[in-house]
């Protein structure tokens, strides 16, 4: 793990006098405490999540690992670039829950370092907590959308859990189905069949 540098005067910012590219954020490596996204250059600090968030991103994942095509894998809590700009400017990288990508992202980073991309994600997955709901729903919502992710599922662990799936529709942004409960079922961008019941 290794530090980060002096933070800046927002709230919630922390890192050095200057913006960062994505391939600048990568090399900071782990922090002590929480979890940090990369926003137009600037580090924002997150809290860590909840056991009860926990527990359910894990029982998620081994859902859909059982479920995938050979060709995908599902990776929790991971750095995603969201490639909205040129390597050498301030960049942009989040950090889903959740994403289902292609496997041969993963044997890339894995080879090479650097970053998982959002043009290498089939779904990208958030779990709504009270201090995320609005950036789950509204920020994040925008954001995979212009990152060209065709897919976002949106599991929120109220009772009774839901999950609210958005697609892409075009120059629209993403386009959302009505809430649901019990089970989620899904063609694509696989067959997939979540108990989310199971999820608490």
């Amino acid at each position: 793990m290794s530090a980060l540098p002096a933070p800046q005067d927002s709230p919630g910012l922390v890192g050095p006098d200057r913006l960062l590219t994505v391939d600048e954020y990568a090399a900071l490596g782990e922090v002590e405490s929480g979890y940090t996204e990369l926003i137009e250059g600037r580090i924002m600090m997150s809290p860590s999540p909840t056991p009860m968030h926990n527990i359910a991103s894990f029982e998620l994942a081994a859902q859909l690992k059982r479920q995938l095509p050979s060709h995908l894998r599902v990776v929790q809590d991971v750095d995603l670039d969201l490639e909205f700009v040129a390597s050498d400017h301030p960049g942009f990288s989040r950090r889903p829950d959740l994403v289902v990508i292609e496997r041969e992202a993963v044997d890339r980073v894995a080879r090479e370092g650097g970053m998982l991309r959002a043009s290498e994600v089939a779904v990208v997955i958030e779990i709504a907590s009270p201090g995320s709901r609005r950036i789950d729903y509204r920020d994040k919502h925008g954001e995979y959308a212009d990152a060209g992710i065709r897919h976002y599922w949106i599991v929120d662990l109220r009772d009774p859990v839901s999950v609210v799936a958005c697609h892409l529709a075009g120059e629209f942004g993403y386009q959302n189905a009505p809430d649901v409960t019990g089970v989620f079922e899904a063609t694509e961008p696989f067959n997939v069949r979540l108990d989310l019941d199971k999820l608490r």
